[in-house]
């Protein structure tokens, strides 16, 4: 891994640009010896989830190396959005990669999806030796793997060398806002019938699929086996999860930030389009500067720049919690409207705690499990570690009938889990 970022540092000065090859060969080869190596001991000894010293380790404690790592993908961000010239070094090294798949030279963009799908990939392998006794674990990276390396990076890359618009299969409105803007609408109309369908994709997986998959499955069917975002997250993020805040008033604070956010997206793409009805009424300079304005404070700072720098400090999961439009709208989906929830055999249940640490949501699922009340939760992104890490089986992932769902004043009776729903 020294080596990796020592070729990194090489290639950054300007040295790469002579022979990218050799230096694109380098980074990621000695970068998956690396990432090889960190997950290989979870593929050894029995199967079973393992966290120990995870509380005492600076990295996962946010000790000192927490903050220094911290800082360092806050400055990569920050670098990427808004002084990619600094990167230039580094880019021109992904360029003969960029050539083979989208048939033009690299920019910060390629580079930066390049890394983050390594990312997935490479720390979804950990995730899977980590998980490897639970198929469902497997299943969904493998899932989140499929379509990051697929629909979120090959296929739009392949579009580019076609000359196709860059359209991304695996995004879609309000998570990918401007899909659904009039000037994207009009601009991929424009472009043939690949431009339509992807209109109609987008249209379709938002307004059509999104309910009914939530309706049948709740949210965990996008947020944790397909989002590129929950993707990076549940695999880069997992040795993190444990940070996430659970306090009542972190949970205060994400209901209004996340449904403020989705507000927020939704009037906007409203007054763009009554802009565009009216061929630039007066609303012009409004909805033009709330687009921008959502772009750069919520597009580029909040999900880039906070949603994955500060892992080392508040758990993978801040930008799905605190900031994800999509997050909100499939929340509220699976809220009032699901077949999803996790029921508790709560006289089971010993109290040890370990499926509220582990919950990246920052939900208190011992509450529930005390209380042998099923949890359905409008945050909850089904990863389903909670129910892996619980010495005794008392939490189970399940989509069953819509009625009953919620029992919210239940009496257990003995040892037998017996429930009575008042």
């Amino acid at each position: 891994m020294a080596i990796a970022l020592l070729a990194l540092m090489v290639a950054m000065s300007g040295a790469g640009m002579e022979y990218p090859e050799l230096f694109l060969l380098l980074i990621f080869g000695f970068f998956t010896i690396g990432a090889v190596s960190y997950a290989w001991p979870y593929f050894q000894g029995q199967a079973g989830i393992r966290n120990n010293n995870i509380m005492f380790n600076n990295m996962t404690n946010k000790g000192t190396i927490a903050w220094i790592f911290a800082v360092l993908l806050t400055g990569f961000y920050i670098i990427i959005y808004w002084y990619a010239w600094a990167f230039e070094g580094l880019i021109r090294i992904f360029d003969p990669l960029s050539f083979l798949i989208s048939g033009k030279p690299a920019d910060q963009w390629f580079m930066y999806g390049a890394l983050y799908t390594f990312a997935v990939l490479t720390m979804g392998i950990r995730f899977i030796g980590r998980y490897r006794h639970s198929r469902y674990h497997v299943i969904r990276t493998f899932s989140v793997m499929f379509f990051q390396l697929g629909f979120a990076f090959l296929i739009p890359m392949f579009l580019k060398k076609l000359n196709a618009p860059e359209f991304y299969f695996s995004y879609f409105w309000p998570l990918k806002y401007n899909y659904l803007f009039p000037s994207d609408v009009s601009s991929l109309m424009k472009t043939g019938q690949l431009g339509i369908f992807m209109v109609f994709w987008g249209a379709m997986m938002t307004f059509i699929a999104t309910p009914i998959l939530t309706y049948k499955y709740g949210k965990r069917w996008y947020c944790s086996w397909v989002c590129g975002c929950g993707g990076l997250a549940e695999t880069a993020g997992d040795p993190y999860r444990h940070l996430s805040d659970k306090s009542l008033k972190s949970w205060k604070i994400e209901r209004w930030m996340v449904h403020s956010v989705l507000v927020l997206i939704t009037v906007t793409t409203i007054l763009l389009w009554i802009n565009s009805y009216y061929q630039g009424g007066v609303l012009g300079s409004v909805s033009g500067g709330f687009a921008k304005w959502y772009g750069f404070f919520i597009g580029a700072v909040f999900s880039g720049v906070i949603g994955v720098g500060f892992y080392p400090l508040m758990g993978p999961r801040v930008w799905c919690r605190f900031g994800c439009p999509m997050a909100a709208i499939l929340g509220i989906f699976q809220r009032f409207k699901s077949r999803f929830r996790i029921t508790t055999n709560g006289g089971q249940c010993i109290s040890c705690g370990n499926c509220s640490t582990y919950c990246e949501m920052g939900i208190d699922v011992r509450w529930y499990a005390q209380r042998g009340q099923n949890i359905v939760r409008s945050s909850c992104v089904g990863c389903g570690v909670c129910a892996s890490v619980c010495p005794r089986g008392v939490l189970k992932l399940e989509n069953g009938k819509e009625e009953g769902r919620i029992n919210d004043k239940p009496i257990i009776i003995g040892n037998n889990n017996i429930t009575v729903n008042l």
